[in-house]
């Protein structure tokens, strides 16, 4: 597989998205919104609610069960300055769910909003919970890692702290919609799936899903299965090196059942994937298995791909292999789930090994995401994002949807 890194240029990657194509709030009904079908080269437009016509009784669709965290804070100080706290992955305890069921206080890896105003000291909100128990939450800067700071969170009455997010945060919907959060956001920012906190952002593509469409899967006979990628704010950092292979790409946290992983073998690694993370979950997976062979000597303690590791391992592993080798070491490990954390930037020069088609929503000009497109439908991303824009489909997060298949031999 050919590296990247130096011969990326993301002027190939733009387009002119007007503002008046970003759906700046969700449509009244989720399968509604429009489909785009690209398949043998050839596109068309469809409403998704008729997407179990495309799928085949025998394919397997992988979803992201993650759950959007209210991760924005807003806070005040005895002077008056609004202090916002967007809290964006667990520092003490790192683990998700260790985090959030922590009584008394937490640290976590945070991004702040008017930071020039809070130099020091210690910032205070009441917060009243379900059944209106009352604590005082308080916020202190620890020190910073990279562009975020550290906050230490204390409380005293004894409420878990994802409830206590639940009760004083707001769901940190996305920039480009330039808007403060509403109360449809609460309901329409979360997939119907969704069941495990920690995403600060949606796995958008599964916004689209209805009971019905679901259903009508499951009764067509695909199998439906899922894992969790916990979405970071990286997802929305723009590209900003002329060289896009020069950008530094983040962290995101996923896990999944060794049942998940033995349907993929059954499947023999043929799937359609439910929106760019899921696919980022799955790919990263094949490689961490390819991994584990080279390492199979030694005892494997943390599973982690790098940015460009994809594309220095050996190029030549069998799926069924690799997935195989991952649930050895799972087994062996006594593991009932795999825990992993990616970096993998998946850009155009990249060989699928998994997925096979992709169920994804438009994404922003000079992005990662958009790097991901190319790399799966090659020079045609032009040609489809053209497309979009002249049958007047919506953009980004609440906007429509897309079926692509893979073109062999992009990478």
């Amino acid at each position: 597989m050919h590296h990247p890194a130096n011969c990326l240029s993301i002027t190939d990657y733009t387009y002119h998205l007007p503002d008046e194509r970003i759906a700046k709030f969700p449509l009244a009904e989720r399968d509604r919104s429009k489909l785009l079908v690209y398949r043998n080269r050839s596109i068309s437009t469809d409403v998704f609610s008729h997407l179990p016509d495309y799928i085949g009784k025998n394919d397997m669709l992988v979803f992201n069960n993650t759950r959007v965290i209210r991760a924005r804070i807003e806070m005040e100080k005895e002077t008056g300055a609004r202090i916002e706290i967007f809290c964006l992955e667990p520092y003490e305890p790192h683990d998700y769910q260790l985090s959030f069921v922590q009584k008394y206080t937490c640290q976590w890896k945070c991004m702040v909003g008017n930071l020039k105003k809070w130099k020091s000291g210690v910032l205070k909100k009441r917060v009243t919970g379900n059944g209106g128990t009352e604590t005082e939450l308080q916020a202190e800067q620890i020190g910073s890692t990279g562009q975020c700071q550290l906050i230490r969170f204390t409380w005293d009455n004894g409420m878990d702290f994802g409830s206590l997010l639940d009760a004083c945060g707001c769901t940190p919907i996305p920039p480009y919609l330039n808007r403060k959060t509403e109360e449809i956001d609460e309901t329409r920012y979360q997939t119907l799936y969704s069941k495990h906190k920690g995403s600060v952002a949606a796995p958008t593509a599964g916004l689209h899903f209805t009971p019905q469409v679901l259903q009508q899967l499951a009764d067509k006979g695909v199998k439906l299965n899922e894992i969790t990628l916990h979405i970071g704010a990286g997802t929305f950092r723009p590209v900003q090196q002329s060289n896009a292979g020069q950008h530094e790409m983040h962290v995101e946290f996923f896990s999944i059942n060794p049942d998940v992983l033995r349907n993929m073998i059954a499947n023999n690694g043929d799937l359609t994937a439910i929106g760019t993370t899921s696919l980022r979950a799955i790919e990263s997976t094949y490689w961490l298995g390819v991994k584990m062979l080279q390492e199979e000597n030694e005892q494997i303690k943390t599973f982690h791909l790098e940015q460009w590791e994809a594309y220095t391992l050996p190029q030549d592993v069998p799926v069924v292999q690799s997935l195989s080798k991952v649930c050895e070491i799972l087994e062996s490990n006594k593991q009932n789930t795999l825990y992993a954390s990616t970096k993998i930037m998946i850009v155009p020069g990249y060989t699928f090994r998994i997925c096979k088609r992709l169920i994804t929503n438009f994404h922003q000009p000079k992005s990662t995401l958009l790097l991901l497109v190319g790399a799966f439908v090659g020079e045609h991303w032009k040609e489809i994002y053209q497309y979009a824009l002249e049958h007047d489909f919506r953009f980004l997060s609440y906007g429509d949807s897309s079926l692509l298949e893979l073109n062999m031999g992009n990478g």
